[in-house]
């Protein structure tokens, strides 16, 4: 009941309001549990998608969604819970992860959809990731739920990291076909069987998206190009630093020039 009054608040506004299209709604299964594995390029993804399914997916979210302070913050947190949606502390590491897991069985097990971003953060420049094959695979392959690929498109551009009020614009939302995985029954343990599984349903992703593919985790990309830009600004501050050397020099000189010529 709270799912719904929470989707009809606030789901019906934002499709009015945006209005996302929508390729491959058939594709989602009518019942029983399945996948759905997303590529991830804003913190509105997991407001579009939910808000424009009949079912309601369930999707791990880390657990500073739910402690923000702040309106914001709260209204993050009320939106978050109503729908479901689990929080999980990714700070400890692999215990952190096991979590995760298991919270993906259980919504599974109930017969429900959950909910997976495999890049496992969002990406930094509208790229597309290399998929982290812990999480995804292993409740793919311990559940024997089907995977279906989903594609969120220009959702980066409605409300960029940084920007509080969002831009009115059309979003879109392209499902593809269900990935059955049932030939690697037992196999969830073995690593190399963990990244197939997870390369095949970033390639559908990929498909789906159009996004260039990067074979780096997102998370390392991040880092890359916060030194870049650290580097870059250090660069500057010394380039400042030595141009006001620079002009000391030269005034120092003209003084000296000036006193000479008196």
């Amino acid at each position: 009941m709270i799912y719904g009054a929470m989707k009809f608040s606030i789901g019906g506004p934002l499709k009015l309001a945006f209005r996302p299209w929508v390729e491959g709604l058939e594709n989602i299964p009518a019942e029983g549990p399945a996948i759905l594995a997303s590529n991830h390029l804003s913190f509105s993804d997991s407001f579009f998608l939910p808000a424009v399914l009949d079912r309601k997916v369930t999707f791990i979210a880390k657990a500073e969604y739910f402690t923000t302070p702040g309106v914001k913050g709260r209204m993050t947190a009320a939106f978050f819970k109503g729908v479901g949606q689990l929080p999980v502390d990714r700070s400890g590491g692999r215990g952190a992860g096991q979590a995760a897991i298991r919270s993906g069985l259980d919504v599974l097990e109930r017969g429900e959809l959950f909910g997976i971003y495999p890049e496992g953060t969002r990406s930094p420049d509208g790229r597309l990731y290399r998929g982290k094959p812990g999480g995804l695979a292993r409740v793919a392959l311990a559940s024997g739920a089907p995977v279906v690929p989903v594609a969120m498109i220009d959702t980066e551009k409605i409300q960029p990291p940084g920007k509080v009020m969002p831009k009115l614009m059309r979003p879109g939302i392209r499902i593809g076909r269900p990935l059955d995985f049932s030939r690697y029954n037992g196999m969830e343990h073995d690593r190399f069987v963990l990244r197939a599984v997870t390369d095949e349903v970033m390639y559908e992703i990929m498909k789906l998206s159009g996004q260039e593919y990067v074979d780096i985790y997102a998370t390392a990309a991040k880092r890359q190009i916060a030194e870049a830009a650290k580097a870059q600004k250090q660069a500057h501050k010394e380039a400042q630093k030595e141009a006001g050397q620079a002009h000391g020099e030269a005034g120092q000189v003209h003084g000296e020039a000036g006193r000479s010529g008196s």
